[in-house]
């Protein structure tokens, strides 16, 4: 058997005493280690005989924390500009920082000569300026797009676009027509124009700014309906730029509605009248503006009958139904649909050539 000291397998053969002769004389047997005393240095004993416990920072240590600071002290520097350039970009923030130009609005009512012709909806139609018409939106049509000096084809593409949805939410949807709906056409207005919008709405007044009927077209639903839905539309938009900055799109669109009494119910659409609006509607974008879907509404100039004089249409378009006539008294003749516009005077008389013609007996 091997001693105690020896490895459980013995002493390697060949090896004297094997491999702890060399070591004998440092190995410490337990006795010897309970005996030892323990001594730690003190705190000026280690700073006199024994190397300091931090040592200095190596100068490639000292740099790489130079460098930590600047990238925060960069991050922060970015974070601030970032916060500083939305705050500028703010839709809202630019009403307070420009000078905010109004909706200029004119309204010519065209009285009629004679009493107003009636019918039914397709039987108007056919005989009148409007049968060749299309229905609906298609019957605004868009230009050939071309870029411009300052705009590419894209952004004009959008102002196109917004100025379309702003035609047919005003001139075409029902809602707005005869339903008192003023929030199809309100979400596209540009926020600096929304407060003149409103006062337009809730006090209509003819002045000039604050004609509802310059934003958008609407009958009174207490006293007219529609008697056809499908509106003929005839008209064109032309775009050009209007500064450094500005886009500005002009339309020009003939729109004829089938109207009936509202108190007469489905059955009098056999005794519906024509109506007819010309719109001429000056729009301006910003590069906001194209971003947001949003329009400036810089002009209106309406021509409108059959239309009695008199009655305020600030607030609601008020159209002599059929069998209705105004023995008013008005310029000289004016046709909706030819070119050039109307006289200046407040209001005009509907050119015969406008009304339905009665059909040609068989």
């Amino acid at each position: 058997m091997t001693g105690p000291g020896d490895p459980p397998e013995g002493t390697p053969e060949g090896v004297p005493g094997g491999g702890d002769e060399e070591f004998r004389s440092v190995v410490f047997d337990e006795s010897f280690i309970r005996a030892a005393r323990l001594q730690e240095f003190s705190a000026q004993e280690r700073l006199d005989d024994h190397a300091p416990a931090v040592r200095d920072s190596v100068p490639w240590v000292r740099g790489r924390s130079s460098r930590q600071a600047f990238v925060l002290v960069l991050v922060i520097v970015l974070a601030f500009a970032t916060a500083v350039y939305m705050g500028v970009r703010n839709p809202y923030q630019r009403v307070a920082e420009r000078d905010p130009e109004p909706l200029r609005v004119t309204l010519i009512p065209l009285a009629p000569r004679g009493s107003v012709p009636g019918g039914k909806p397709v039987v108007l139609f056919e005989h009148s300026p409007a049968a060749q018409f299309k229905i609906g939106a298609e019957g605004i049509a868009l230009p050939a797009v071309r870029p411009t000096g300052n705009f590419t084809e894209s952004e004009i593409v959008a102002a196109l676009d917004a100025a379309k949805e702003y035609i047919v939410r005003s001139s075409l949807d029902p809602q707005v027509l005869t339903g008192g709906a003023v929030r199809p056409v309100r979400v596209l207005v540009d926020p600096y124009q929304q407060d003149q919008f409103d006062r337009s709405m809730e006090q209509p007044a003819n002045d000039g700014r604050h004609a509802a009927t310059g934003w958008l077209v609407r009958f009174d639903p207490a006293e007219v309906a529609l008697a056809d839905p499908k509106v003929r539309v005839r008209g064109s938009l032309a775009v050009s730029e209007g500064g450094p900055g500005l886009l500005e799109i002009t339309g020009d669109h003939t729109f004829v509605y089938a109207l009936r009494r509202a108190d007469e119910g489905r059955a009098a659409a056999d005794r519906a009248s024509l109506f007819t609006v010309r719109r001429e509607l000056r729009f301006r974008f910003d590069r906001d503006d194209l971003r947001d879907h949003q329009i400036e509404v810089l002009q209106s100039y309406v021509q409108a009958g059959p239309l009695a004089c008199a009655p305020d249409a600030a607030g609601y378009l008020r159209p002599l139904l059929a069998g209705q006539s105004t023995e008013e008294d008005g310029p000289a003749g004016t046709d909706p649909y030819g070119p050039g516009r109307a006289t200046a005077a407040l209001c005009g008389e509907l050119a015969a050539s406008s009304q339905p013609s009665p059909p040609r007996s068989p």
